[in-house]
């Protein structure tokens, strides 16, 4: 029985007892639901349904707790109920009940977790989304890693996703950019906030040899061949590295698109025609303070070239004729002033503000010896993608990188990482994973199989149930990781259950020792370590992790 199949029991039977004690049935809330007590001295799960309806239904907690109690009793698959405080009720689930979810899990196999609340959602799903001006920093990958792992769950959930990496290949980064290609060719130190690093003189040099007379053409044409070779080599760099990261993406989408195809001044006349643009000091504003920012923004500077939200503008408009119904933002933590003016812009469209989401994510510092790790050798002043995946491995990366939530700083600690040990968190769910493994083919050698009937009603050990009812958890982590875009919660989980597994293994013999006689109970034991292996092989494909078979 699930947690969801319990809350909708327990909803129920309490619907039965108003009803019949003549009591307002609609003093219910909506949203009954059941927890796991952190005591398991107190029982499976428990329910605070009393308390929250008493007062509207005009009767003290504990009596109404106590009815229920008894309906509660009286149904299939409740071993015990009992009223506990000031009106909790504790439950305990009856054997074959708990056994029923692992007959679910068997049966969902990969599907197991996967829901349909977000059917109908076409979301794009924007991230990275780094200047291709250098190699992926240790910032884009983070939201390399979480921004694919999101796109997972709301997939699972039943969303349209699509992954879309904004190219900001406009405006004085890329011409700086340029211009230290064409002073790394020239052999002359990079100019003033130019872009330095070994990086800068590899690229240089693959544009010469793509164009050897480069140098010699005219200022224009040259900076142009150095901005279009360059530029794409950079592209195809980034786009390697993230490939090679197992984050692909859908949509590769450049900003100067925006511009060559008359898309701002689109935008910007739509704006002036609706009145939410507005002419001052020479500058053209929106209107952004009416829609919740804290400052109107200009759009068109007083020289008439477009600001930067300009492109932004346009380019949310152009994700909306796509038949985006959200728009996820996926930024770095310098960018929290974009939430409203986002958010304004989406409102002076005339649309619900809602329609977008920003996702702001905090930096990430390397420690190794308990120093932190400062300097990459070949992006001269940041350590970038490469460097992690380089000396952790992808699987240690990404996993590291998910399992706490975006908003908080993040210490990768590189000598915790490399341990094979129940301390590195990616390994002590990769090796449950790689254990369960390896128990499969040891009952495969010893003719043990799960059968088509499996009498999980003999699963009454209390590691057992510990075990199950983790595994019951799954759909409603994988639910609220994808209502409140929040992976992290995923990872967390499964650091949960390989804990529960571990704990059941130690307690309860699987496979029969020596000439023992297979019985039912090992039969039931293995279709619980298949259930097992199944969610955590789910939830580390959620996280873009392998599920190793041997360690």
């Amino acid at each position: 029985m699930t947690p969801d199949v319990l809350a909708d029991l327990v909803r129920v039977a309490a619907l039965d007892v108003l009803a019949d004690r003549g009591l307002d049935v609609a003093a219910l809330p909506a949203d009954v639901s059941v927890e796991r007590p952190r005591n398991p001295e107190h029982g499976d799960y428990a329910t605070n349904v009393a308390m929250r309806t008493a007062k509207k239904a005009g009767v003290a907690p504990r009596d109404l707790a106590g009815w229920l109690v008894e309906a509660l009793a009286q149904r299939p698959g409740i071993a015990a109920a009992e009223v506990a405080g000031p009106g909790f009720i504790n439950l305990r689930l009856a054997a074959d009940a708990q056994g029923a979810l692992v007959r679910e899990v068997l049966a969902a196999g990969d599907a197991y977790g996967t829901g349909d609340e977000l059917a109908g959602r076409n979301v794009n799903l924007e991230f990275v989304s780094a200047n291709p001006t250098g190699p992926l920093h240790l910032g884009g990958t983070r939201w390399a890693a979480v921004g694919d792992a999101l796109g997972r769950v709301l997939t699972a959930r039943g969303a349209k996703v699509t992954r879309e990496y904004y190219f900001n290949d406009a405006g004085a980064q890329i011409d700086r950019f340029v211009a230290s290609l064409v002073a790394a060719a020239k052999g002359e130190p990079a100019p003033e906030n130019g872009y330095g690093g070994a990086y800068i003189g590899e690229i240089a040099a693959q544009v010469v040899a793509a164009e050897p007379g480069v140098l010699d053409l005219p200022d224009t044409e040259r900076d142009e061949a150095f901005r279009r070779i360059g530029v794409g080599l950079m592209f195809d760099e980034v786009k390697t590295a993230l490939h090679e990261f197992r984050t692909d993406f859908d949509v590769w989408f450049h900003e100067q698109s925006l511009h060559d195809s008359g898309a701002v001044e689109a935008a910007v006349n739509r704006l002036k025609e609706s009145g939410n643009l507005y002419e001052a000091d020479g500058a053209w504003w929106l209107r952004s303070t009416e829609f919740g920012d804290d400052k109107d923004r200009v759009v068109i500077k007083s020289d008439g070239r477009p600001a930067y939200i300009a492109g932004d503008i346009a380019y949310y408009l152009d994700k909306r004729a796509r038949g985006f119904d959200l728009c996820i933002y996926m930024l770095g933590a310098d960018h929290h002033g974009y939430v409203a003016r986002l958010r304004a812009a989406a409102a002076a469209f005339g649309d619900d503000p809602d329609t977008v989401e920003v996702l702001i994510g905090q930096l990430v510092n390397l420690v190794k010896d308990g120093q932190p790790v400062r300097m990459s050798k070949r992006a001269g002043t940041v350590v970038t993608m490469d460097d992690l995946v380089g000396t952790v491995g992808v699987d240690a990366a990404r996993y590291s990188l998910i399992r706490s939530s975006v908003d908080s700083m993040l210490d990768v600690d590189l000598d915790l990482l490399a341990k094979r040990s129940n301390d590195n968190p990616v390994f002590y769910v990769q090796y449950a994973h790689a254990r369960l493994a390896s128990l499969a083919r040891n009952a495969a050698d010893l003719g043990v199989e799960v059968g088509e009937s499996p009498d999980f009603g003999l699963l009454d050990h209390p590691r057992e149930g510990d075990l199950i009812r983790t595994l019951g958890e799954f759909p409603a982590v994988v639910s609220s990781a994808a209502e409140l875009r929040e992976p992290h919660r995923v990872a967390r989980y499964l650091e949960s259950l390989a804990s529960a597994y571990h704990k059941f293994y130690d307690s309860c013999r699987v496979l029969p020792m020596g000439d023992e006689e297979v019985t039912d109970l090992h039969r039931a034991r293995l279709g619980l370590c298949v259930a097992a292996r199944q969610v955590l092989a789910n939830g580390l494909n959620l996280l873009g992790v392998s599920a190793p078979e041997r360690m």
